[in-house]
């Protein structure tokens, strides 16, 4: 608990660094991909708060001018975090979770070895409100926490291919994310719904394809140039003020592609040595090694979409019946949307357009009803271990996009709450026929792999 409290950007350099060492690694290198994970996540929060620190006040200014009636603060990741791991959840998670993946590697219901373990905050999140929901109930708390683990193992393994297919220099690795992965049955189905639309398929518009057509108004940069200055003339402000608010979305947009390549250059070192031993390990078994998506979120299609869909969000927020969460401290979690959208899109940007805000519409929807116990269990934490980024604004409710808004955690939590052993059962059944599925593929791929080695022995 006292390393967690210390911020992911100390905790990690730690954690790598161990891991690092444990895996056979040179204390010196280890050393370096853990700082080189840390420096990462110190510019991504420098960043993050440009984005933050700068917009929160024009957005609620917005709020105020157009006499929007928007209850539920967004607090950010941060709060989300402080929920999941200020609690008998969060504290056990990561070797819980560790358990439960070498099982399943043993079983051979995954091939997935998560080692994203800063991201554990996710299933130690949805834990930690079902925990709450359930007056402390610490079986109901890791129930919700393992059933997340098992179905995003397994969708990790399953959208693997694709994800190493897309991505250039990444083969072997997969993306155990929830909040990533929660959209991929989203792109699945619309994806397939727009190619049924005669002469949609046509749109085939790439970020590449967007600069050439738009010239310097494809690029992030002045994309992000034009959202701020259009943010600052809605909020009424100043000429100065536009100027800056454009100048700094767009520092914002050209800053994570570059601070992305940190984490490639600490997590790479850690992935290979890691493929290395559980290869050696598993006979030479096909393993992926789970990674953060913070891996490709610089993708220039990832980083258009993003920038087009800040304003339309916004408005979709403030227009949408029933929901009450104005995005503003989430916004820079949007590049966490598209890793594993654009294997599926193949990098349209309409495509993905569309899919993220399909995704993010349904989203604002869970993140509202998930609101009171997010709340009562953001209160509870601050109550009990004065953690400021549990702090709830008087007269608001606590939201954030991430981990509030994912498909997984809402599923779980809905059908804990309130279909309670019911719900359990449904989900347990799912978790377990999702493993069995997976152990079927798993098995067939290792014969098919078998018959090749066993005809080119004979070839020979």
């Amino acid at each position: 608990m006292y390393i967690i409290g210390l911020g992911a950007s100390v905790m990690m350099p730690i954690i790598f660094t161990v891991i690092g060492l444990c895996i056979g690694m040179k204390f010196g290198k280890a050393l370096r991909s853990g700082l080189y994970v840390g420096v990462g996540f110190v510019g991504l929060g420098i960043v993050t708060a440009l984005l933050t620190t700068n917009f929160k006040d024009p957005l609620d200014l917005i709020s105020s001018i157009y006499d929007l009636d928007l209850k539920v603060f967004d607090m950010g990741w941060p709060a989300a975090a402080a929920v999941a791991y200020n609690t008998a959840v969060g504290v056990l998670i990561i070797p819980i979770c560790l358990g439960v993946n070498l099982l399943m590697l043993l079983t051979k219901t995954t091939r997935t070895v998560n080692i994203d373990l800063w991201n554990y905050w996710h299933f130690a999140f949805i834990g930690a409100v079902v925990y709450f929901v359930f007056d402390e109930n610490l079986y109901w708390g890791y129930f919700a926490s393992i059933v997340c683990y098992v179905i995003t193992l397994v969708i990790a393994d399953r959208t693997a291919s694709k994800f190493q297919g897309y991505y250039k220099d990444l083969d072997g690795i997969s993306v155990p994310q929830p909040f990533c992965q929660s959209f991929v049955p989203f792109v699945i189905c619309i994806d397939w719904l727009l190619e049924k639309i005669p002469g949609f398929s046509k749109l085939d518009i790439d970020a590449e394809g967007l600069k050439k057509k738009f010239g310097v108004l494809g690029e992030p940069l002045v994309l992000g140039v034009i959202v701020g200055v259009l943010i600052g003339i809605v909020a009424r402000l100043d000429v100065k003020k536009i100027l800056f608010l454009g100048v700094t979305m767009g520092a914002v947009m050209e800053l994570i592609p570059r601070i992305t390549k940190l984490f490639i250059e600490g997590l790479m070192p850690i992935s290979e040595k890691t493929k290395e031993l559980v290869n050696r390990r598993f006979n030479g078994k096909q393993v992926f090694i789970g990674m953060s998506p913070a891996l490709v979120i610089g993708h220039p299609t990832a980083l258009v979409c993003t920038l087009l869909l800040i304003p339309v969000y916004l408005l979709v927020a403030v227009l949408l019946p029933g929901n009450q969460f104005l995005p503003l401290a989430s916004l820079a979690g949007l590049f966490y949307l598209f890793p594993l959208m654009l294997p599926y899109t193949k990098g349209n940007v309409v495509r993905t357009f569309i899919v993220g805000l399909v995704a993010l519409t349904a989203g604002l929807w869970f993140v509202t009803d998930m609101a009171p116990d997010f709340t009562s269990a953001a209160a509870k934490v601050y109550a009990s271990t004065g953690d400021l980024n549990a702090k709830v604004p008087e007269g608001f409710m606590a939201g954030s996009m991430d981990f509030s808004s994912s498909l997984y955690g809402y599923v779980i939590y809905v059908a804990c709450k309130y279909a309670k052993f019911i719900g359990a059962g449904v989900l347990a059944l799912l978790a377990v026929g999702l493993m069995v599925w997976n152990r079927r593929l798993i098995v067939r791929d290792e014969r098919a792999a078998e018959e090749l080695i066993v005809k080119g022995k004979e070839r020979a």
